[in-house]
């Protein structure tokens, strides 16, 4: 791998190098590991945002990715804003309406995080009196004010899902309900001081948004690049860096491996080198 700057990293991921090609906007809430976080040093990575990164090397256009709160996504995707979500959206009848989904690429449940030795179970989470946490707009928070509000359970809706968590370990609200796979991450993340109270199988799909009707005609060039990147074995490759391992782990070998794919614009190899890194 040929080295590269600092200074030209952030060049490449904030501004990108090539000229003439068509640019579109990913919007994204960067705050949501291991689907999207902003590292140490403040790079933005995760497993949609290389996703994203990979898809436009291989149908040749260049993006720019922008730090965008969850519930603004969708809204300004469809005002012309931004030409992509890429952030963990489960597909719904509602949002459906009005925007448009690629391709579902990932599978997913809810689940429950808890402090660490609380002995709550979801039975007792879903009781009158109690008060969980969960991130505006989120499928999470919709499932909280569906099933457990009802029954006498606070909601409190956060603008970010790490703002909840925070709020968790503080003890002022007892458990927060967001994607299994995040969940994990903030288990793994405060260990000893969160666990899981259990999983809510709710048979979730995500799909990558952009406006209504594809009038950029969008769509079909990201499932293209789904499809090359699952048919070349870099997706299970990247899956197999970004779900497990250690967020510092995770990002010490993004920095080193992230030129393979924006510089040498190989995603194979971009994703055999993240493996490769974070086994060491």
């Amino acid at each position: 791998m040929r080295a590269i700057g600092a200074v030209v990293l952030a060049a490449v991921l904030f501004g990108g190098l090539a000229l003439g090609q068509e640019k579109y906007v990913v919007l994204s809430d960067i705050a949501w590991a291991p689907f999207e976080w902003v590292s140490q040093k403040g790079f933005y990575l995760g497993f949609d945002l290389d996703v994203m990164r990979a898809i436009a090397v291989l149908e040749g256009y260049e993006i720019e990715i922008r730090d965008t709160p969850f519930d603004s996504i969708i809204p300004a995707i469809s005002a012309g804003k931004g030409d992509i979500g890429a952030s963990g959206f489960t597909i719904t009848e509602e949002r459906a309406q009005v925007i448009s989904f690629s391709v579902a690429y990932w599978e997913a449940n809810q689940a429950a995080v808890v402090r660490a030795g609380s002995g709550l179970t979801l039975e007792q989470l879903g009781a009158k009196g109690r008060k969980v946490g969960a991130q505006r707009g989120t499928t999470g928070a919709f499932w909280v004010e569906d099933n457990w509000v009802p029954k006498g359970v606070t909601l409190v809706e956060y603008e970010t899902y790490p703002e909840a968590i925070l709020d968790l370990l503080a003890g002022r609200i007892e458990a927060v309900v967001a994607d299994v796979d995040p969940s994990k991450m903030a288990v793994a993340q405060y260990k000893g001081k969160l666990e899981l109270a259990g999983v809510i199988e709710t048979g979730e799909r995500y799909g990558f948004v952009v406006r209504k009707g594809d009038p950029k005609g969008l769509l079909p060039r990201i499932e293209r690049g789904i499809a090359k990147l699952k048919a070349s074995g870099a997706w299970d490759l990247l899956i197999q860096a970004y779900f497990g391992p250690a967020l510092g782990k995770i990002e010490a070998a993004w920095e080193k491996c992230i030129p393979i794919l924006l510089v040498e614009k190989d995603p194979l190899r971009y994703a055999q080198c993240l493996v490769a890194e974070v086994n060491k």
